[in-house]
C-alpha cells in the first residue's frame, strides 16, 4: 500500500517543465503580434499617403535628373546663342576727334550716335584707311586781337570716314564759319612768332568744328585741318 501511494506523487514533477514553457510562448506571441501591428500601421500609412500610387519615373525624367546633376558639378549654363558674356570694361573710349564709342549708343537717352564707317583701302599686306579731303569754299578773314593786322586763311579738312562728314560740314557751313572766325579773333601778334603757332591754330579750329558738329549731328569726324592759304598783313 505504501508503494501505491508514492506513484501519484510523481505526477506534479512531470507537469513542471510544461508550465515553465508557457510564459516563453506567450512572450514570443506578443512580440510577433507587436511586429505585425507595427508593420500593418506602416503599410496603412503608406497607402493613405498614396505612396503606392506614384508611377515609376520615365526615361526622360531620369535623363533630366542626370542633366541637373551635371550642372551641379560645375557645368556653366550656356548663353542662348553660345556667346560669352561681354566684358564689363570692354567698351572703347570716344575718339579724340569726335568719334563716339563703338556701341553707338548715347549714355543719356539711348540714341544711336554712331558715326559713319571708316573707308578702307585694299592692301596686300594689311588694311589701310583711305584719307579724303574737303576744301571749304570761302576764305576766312579776321583782325588780330589788339592789332591792325588782318589774317586771311583757307582751310581743308581731312577724314577717314565717309562722305557724311563732308555733307554735315556743308549743311552747317554758316555755323562752322562763325566758330572758326571766333578762334581767329583770339590770335595776337605774339602768337604769330611761336614755332608751333599754325599747328596749334589748326588743332583749335578742328576741335571747335567737331564740338559744334557733335551738338548738331551727334558726330564730328574731322580728323585734321590743313591751311591751303595763310596770309597775315
Amino acid at each position: 500500500m505504501a508503494k501505491a501511494a508514492e506513484a501519484p506523487a510523481a505526477a506534479p514533477d512531470e507537469e513542471a517543465p510544461a508550465k515553465s514553457k508557457k510564459p516563453i510562448i506567450l512572450i514570443l506571441v506578443g512580440v510577433i503580434a507587436l511586429v505585425v501591428i507595427v508593420a500593418g500601421t506602416m503599410v496603412g500609412t503608406l497607402f493613405i499617403t498614396g505612396f503606392f500610387n506614384k508611377p515609376p519615373p520615365s526615361a526622360d525624367q531620369l535623363l533630366a535628373e542626370d542633366g541637373h546633376g551635371a550642372d551641379a558639378h560645375g557645368a556653366k549654363p550656356a548663353d542662348a546663342h553660345g556667346a560669352k558674356p561681354a566684358d564689363a570694361h570692354g567698351a572703347k573710349p570716344a575718339d579724340a576727334h569726335g568719334a563716339k564709342p563703338a556701341d553707338g549708343k548715347d549714355a543719356k537717352g539711348g540714341k544711336d550716335v554712331s558715326g559713319p564707317p571708316k573707308l578702307k583701302k585694299n592692301s596686300p599686306d594689311s588694311p589701310r584707311f583711305e584719307y579724303t579731303y574737303h576744301q571749304l569754299k570761302k576764305d576766312f578773314l579776321s583782325n588780330l586781337m589788339s592789332s591792325k593786322k588782318v589774317m586771311s586763311i583757307q582751310i581743308s579738312i581731312m577724314t577717314r570716314y565717309d562722305d557724311r562728314v563732308f555733307e554735315n560740314v556743308d549743311k552747317h557751313e554758316a555755323a562752322l564759319r562763325s566758330i572758326v572766325l571766333d578762334v581767329l579773333r583770339q590770335t595776337t601778334d605774339a602768337d604769330l612768332v611761336k614755332p608751333e603757332f599754325r599747328k596749334d591754330l589748326a588743332i583749335k579750329i578742328r576741335d571747335s568744328m567737331n564740338s559744334l558738329l557733335e551738338k548738331l549731328e551727334d558726330f564730328g569726324g574731322i580728323e585734321e585741318v590743313f591751311f591751303t592759304s595763310f596770309v597775315v598783313q
